[in-house]
């Protein structure tokens, strides 16, 4: 069974890093009870850079638990605890390599359906203390996921994610962060490229991305 671990929410609030002034929304922290997820974000919950963060294709950002014991290594010394990687849903029973663009999952009394990977900014660092940490989360493979908001409703910890229906297309989150950062694409990459296009809601940005590097 699927679930939800943690709801974790965070208002913006300003940071000194490097010597300078801030705004950031990556500080998320548990919240018990039901929580209202909105079409843009959860209740007690914003993004600080609306430009690169939140929106409707990112309204909920999703870390799964088993990847904290990887990042427990990595990190030795440091505690981390739910919503570290400011994410607003630590799951269990979701990865990467099973979830799929355009997969519709409902989850109390909302549905949510997988849009993208994450892609993190230097904030990340700033969550961290380490400027490296941004290539460290890129390099684990270990992206997490967005979920848009299909039917605004109340959420908790606890709460079962049930799939609703599977995206005919079948591109999963860990083919989108391979195809993404692969230098060359084989007849069979390309093949599954096509196959995201089709996805009404993988991002027009990141579409235009993979429209680029298609071979002609």
């Amino acid at each position: 069974m699927s679930k939800i671990i943690s709801v974790n929410v965070g208002l913006p609030h300003t940071v000194v890093w490097h010597g300078r002034e801030v705004i950031t929304g990556i500080f998320k922290d548990p919240v018990d009870g039901l929580v209202f997820l909105r079409k843009l974000d959860l209740d007690g919950d914003r993004q600080a850079d609306l430009t690169v963060h939140g929106g409707e294709y990112k309204a909920v950002y999703c870390y799964p638990l088993e990847h904290y014991a990887y990042w427990k290594q990595e990190l030795p010394g440091y505690d981390l605890k739910m919503g570290n990687f400011g994410e607003n849903f630590t799951t269990e029973g979701l990865l990467e390599d099973a979830v799929h663009l355009g997969d519709r999952f409902s989850i109390g009394s909302a549905e949510v359906v997988l849009t993208q990977p994450r892609l993190p900014c230097y904030k990340l660092g700033i969550r961290f203390q380490s400027d490296a940490m941004v290539k460290r989360f890129l390099a684990s493979k270990r992206s997490g996921f967005y979920f848009a908001v299909a039917r605004e409703g109340d959420v908790g910890a606890g709460d079962e994610i049930k799939e609703v229906s599977r995206d005919p297309n079948r591109v999963s989150i860990s083919e989108i962060n391979r195809l993404y950062f692969a230098h060359k694409y084989t007849d069979a990459d390309a093949e599954v490229v096509r196959r995201a296009l089709q996805v009404t809601v993988f991002p027009e940005s990141w579409k235009e991305d993979f429209r680029a590097r298609l071979p002609a």
